[in-house]
């Protein structure tokens, strides 16, 4: 939908810093600064506009009485990755530093984000945890985030790998697109033969099958062992950086993390995703809302 005539706010398309938004402010007059919502919209990296999330963010404004800044980062192919996580960044520390112009609390924002927007959530977040020139996110909201692209039989890939709309295939299929890469390493990703034994040690004190509640695993078989392909790895690196990866980042960093809330979907292969998430959050003491949308698909 193009911004229109609304009769609780006020919409306008601005620039923050060459990054296109559009902010919705509530018409009625508050007492006092209102709460801030920086909303970065799911699609791959690829898809998606400030437009196709119109609907959302006006109720987001309307029934939370805040003032809504969605985010238009620049989309893959066109902008190469990581322009749609520096898009997101520019916009939210403008944000944080203007607030007050648009009647907002610089202390009281929160940022929020469906699919690749929760990666991009997660990854901003943790980019600001040692910023001390603005004020702190007040809070984050990932919605069926994806998290981690180490590994993908966890019991979540392997529960819902046909599953409509969001495949495990097409999950990876979409990776490659998004990064520009050659789609026919997509098995041997699927495989696992893109991480090296050496990370899968590292990290598997956060990213293990073990690590997820039973009730979740029904069903679960561990998958076969898999050899390094170390073209497949060079040629993905990018995969292992917490910008893309944001489940990989230090502990340093993750305890310094805002309040948390992560909203999963029993019918989506990220759910395990925001599982993984929530427990390292919460080992750091970091405090975490939940919701599981038992009947939910991503």
């Amino acid at each position: 939908l193009p911004a229109c005539r609304d009769s609780k706010l006020f919409i306008k398309d601005l620039h923050f810093d060459e990054v296109p938004v559009r902010i919705y402010l509530p018409r009625v007059p508050s007492a006092s600064k209102r709460r801030g919502v920086i909303f970065f919209h799911g699609g791959c990296g690829m898809f998606g506009s400030i437009r196709s999330y119109e609907r959302i963010c006006r109720y987001i404004a309307r029934k939370s009485d805040s003032v809504v800044v969605s985010v238009g980062y620049h989309l893959s192919p066109e902008r190469k990755y990581p322009a749609q996580t520096l898009d997101c960044l520019t916009a939210t520390v403008h944000f944080l530093k203007t607030a007050e112009n648009y009647g907002v609390d610089p202390d009281r924002i929160i940022v929020c984000g469906d699919s690749v927007g929760g990666t991009f959530t997660a990854s901003v977040c943790q980019e600001l945890v040692n910023r001390k020139d603005i004020p702190k996110i007040r809070a984050q909201v990932l919605i069926y985030p994806f998290l981690q692209a180490l590994n993908f039989n966890l019991p979540s890939h392997q529960k819902n790998a046909f599953i409509a709309f969001l495949s495990r295939e097409r999950t990876v299929h979409f990776i490659l697109k998004y990064l520009k890469k050659d789609c026919s390493m997509k098995e041997a990703i699927l495989a696992g033969s893109h991480v090296p034994e050496s990370t899968n040690l590292k990290y598997k004190k956060w990213i293990y099958p073990d690590l997820i509640p039973e009730i979740f695993k029904l069903g679960y078989k561990p998958p076969l062992p898999t050899s390094l392909l170390p073209q497949v790895h060079e040629e993905t690196k990018e995969l292992f950086e917490t910008r893309f990866s944001p489940l990989l980042a230090e502990d340093a960093v993750v305890c310094h993390l805002p309040d948390t809330c992560i909203i999963t979907c029993e019918h989506d292969v990220l759910r395990d995703d925001g599982l993984l998430y929530k427990k390292r959050l919460e080992d750091n003491n970091v405090k975490v809302t939940w919701h599981h949308m038992e009947e939910g698909f991503h």
